[in-house]
């Protein structure tokens, strides 16, 4: 029993030390109900408790977030980190990192929305893990069944 417990405290250890950059969420909306004035605050709210639900997920899986705040002159200069051509991975070198973890919500419309989830080597700029899943409803409740989904399935899927 005690052998089992030291294997799992050493697969956690080796796990815990390695950083990611997480630059967050970014929510392109697609949509024809699209407001050009601003964002819908309800949208906005539930970009950020999906990026603390994907900060939380990370760390109790014990992996460091590095703060990203250093680079944020860098990080304001593009529209979508996701889409940068690897300046996620060179900001999260820059930083310390060994991955970069960015995402999107698309709204399609009112019903249908995409998101995804990729982790990267900082290194290399390879994806290490990722999923997208498509969403129907536009609730609190469907975004974050959605980024469960996601995190459960495609990034922290027990091994056997």
């Amino acid at each position: 029993m005690r052998l089992i417990i030291l294997a799992l405290l050493a697969a956690t250890g080796a796990q815990a030390q390695e950083k990611v950059a997480f630059f967050g969420l970014t929510l392109l909306d697609t949509s024809l109900q699209m407001n050009t004035s601003d964002t819908n605050p309800d949208e906005l709210a539930r970009i950020a408790t999906l990026e603390a639900m994907v900060a939380d997920r990370f760390t109790q899986e014990g992996y460091v977030l590095v703060d990203i705040e250093p680079a944020r002159d860098q990080i304001d200069r593009v529209a979508n980190v996701a889409k940068c051509y690897g300046c996620d991975t060179r900001i999260a070198t820059d930083l310390g990192a060994d991955y970069a973890l960015v995402g999107e919500v698309q709204k399609v419309s009112d019903l249908i929305l995409a998101m995804n989830l990729q982790l990267r080597d900082a290194d290399t700029g390879e994806m290490v893990k990722g999923g997208v899943v498509d969403i129907r409803g536009n609730t609190d409740d469907s975004w974050q069944r959605g980024m469960r989904y996601i995190l459960k399935n495609r990034f922290f899927v027990a091994e056997e």
